[in-house]
């Protein structure tokens, strides 16, 4: 009894413990959201919405940066998706587990993850900009950002891959069906929720991103003609406002809160895409 009691007290103290950090991260979320709705909700409108910076951004909206930030997005995910997830296949399909091939590709990616955005944009900088003659441009920062979604994009696909069961592919080898088959028309569409919730997560880190197209992207707030024109990002925006612009607080607070708006709405989809697919295996 004396032990069950002991186990039971080191138990609640534990639990106790858990709910405290999950008390202080949420705290810290709204603390954070409140300072951000109390700083420029009163700021943010239709217009500033709607219309371009004026006068480095105190005055105007954020129409152009939304642009650029879309565009920049845009570039990215063309070029980084079909890339990784076809990626994700190869490792998942058509590798072994335990080949000295995948092991290495997945190094790598490991490898990738962990590197610095600033890293990200010194080589964007010296490959996409220089090198290429691409400039300061739209295409620059997103290609440049496509290399930082590839380690995500490509390590959630796989995991989703992995994560259909085996019946699946055998019950396909047992009907005679092709692996082309086999994954196009019961794999992948098994995978998608997976897919589908780390493209978001994909998304949410490409928009909060700014080292990365501080050196590649550029620092232009007018509204993009093209890919090659220079663009800024919405958090290189925010950083701008903040740190350059003297009396840009409140148009960086609104801002901020937009972008914190979308990252939000962007986490919300993937946990539901995410429950979605715990629902289905239980199911199933």
């Amino acid at each position: 009894m004396l032990l069950r009691a002991k186990q039971q007290i080191r138990d609640g103290v534990i639990q106790g413990l858990i709910y405290l950090a999950v008390l202080l991260v949420s705290l810290v979320f709204f603390w954070m959201l409140f300072d951000l709705a109390h700083g420029g909700a009163a700021h943010l409108s239709w217009q500033f919405l709607t219309e371009s910076p004026i006068d480095a951004g105190r005055a105007g909206g954020i129409a152009s940066i939304l642009v650029s930030t879309a565009l920049i997005l845009l570039v990215a995910l063309t070029a980084s998706v079909p890339l990784a997830w076809a990626t994700a296949v190869l490792l998942a399909e058509f590798v072994p587990a335990e080949s000295a091939f995948g092991k290495i590709v997945r190094f790598s990616l490991y490898v990738l993850a962990g590197v610095p955005s600033i890293v990200f944009g010194l080589f964007g900088n010296a490959f996409f900009s220089i090198y290429l003659e691409l400039g300061f441009s739209i295409l620059s920062g997103g290609l440049t950002l496509a290399c930082m979604l590839l380690p995500i994009l490509t390590s959630t696909a796989e995991a989703g891959l992995r994560a259909v069961p085996d019946t699946y592919r055998s019950s396909a080898a047992a009907l005679g069906l092709s692996r082309t088959v086999a994954l196009t028309h019961l794999i992948l569409p098994a995978a998608a929720p997976t897919l589908a919730a780390g493209l978001l997560i994909g998304i949410g880190r490409a928009l909060a991103e700014t080292a990365a197209l501080l050196f590649t992207s550029g620092y232009v707030d007018r509204m993009p003609g093209s890919l090659l024109d220079s663009g800024r990002a919405l958090a290189l925006h925010i950083f701008d406002l903040s740190m350059n612009v003297p009396g840009g607080d409140n148009p960086a607070y609104a801002s901020a809160l937009v972008l914190v708006s979308l990252l939000l709405c962007i986490n919300i989809l993937a946990m539901k895409l995410a429950y979605g697919l715990q629902r289905k295996k239980i199911m199933t």
